[in-house]
């Protein structure tokens, strides 16, 4: 069960992206992947150039949808917000990434306001986010600060040999995940 860390005192901002905390961004795009990969125990979701994938991103959402925590002058997070369709109805907080030095200081809970007061200026109406199925940690943030209803649900079918998880009920049936 996810339980809240007491959070401890940093003197944080957050502020606009910038072109400078490209590389900062990327780290932190390659501390989620690496966070993945341990979840899944799969290294290829790590691999090598992977934060190449938060240049991707930058160019989709652009940087005014990008915002940055800072501790002094050290980026120590990110969030982003991609607001789809022209009626700009639906939002998703994609990423938001905390460095794992920094997490359980309110470092994350701020960037989410952040990006929910920015949705809430464009008239989006619902804020979606996708954390992995395992990433527990991650579940149990979302739901405290608010994200407790499910909108839609993505199922696979793994034709690999992974092992994976029991224990997900929804409407009386069991998934892995």
């Amino acid at each position: 069960m996810y339980r809240t860390k007491q959070p401890k005192k940093v003197a944080l901002s957050i502020r606009s992206y910038r072109s400078a905390d490209k590389r900062a961004c990327r780290e932190l795009w390659r501390q989620l992947a690496e966070k993945h990969a341990e979840i899944y125990s799969d290294p290829r979701i790590a691999r090598e150039n992977v934060e190449s994938f938060f240049d991707e991103h930058l160019e989709r959402i652009g940087p005014t949808r990008i915002w940055v925590a800072t501790v002094g002058s050290k980026v120590v997070g990110f969030v982003g917000l991609v607001v789809s369709g022209e009626s700009a109805e639906d939002g998703e907080i994609e990423p938001l990434v905390v460095h794992k030095n920094y997490r359980g200081r309110g470092i994350g809970r701020s960037l989410a306001d952040t990006a929910g007061r920015e949705a809430r200026r464009l008239g989006v109406k619902y804020i979606t986010v996708r954390p992995v199925a395992r990433n527990r940690e991650a579940l149990g943030f979302f739901r405290e600060i608010g994200f407790d209803k499910i909108g839609r649900i993505e199922l696979f079918i793994d034709l690999t040999a992974k092992k994976w998880e029991q224990g997900i009920e929804l409407h009386g049936m069991s998934f892995e995940f």
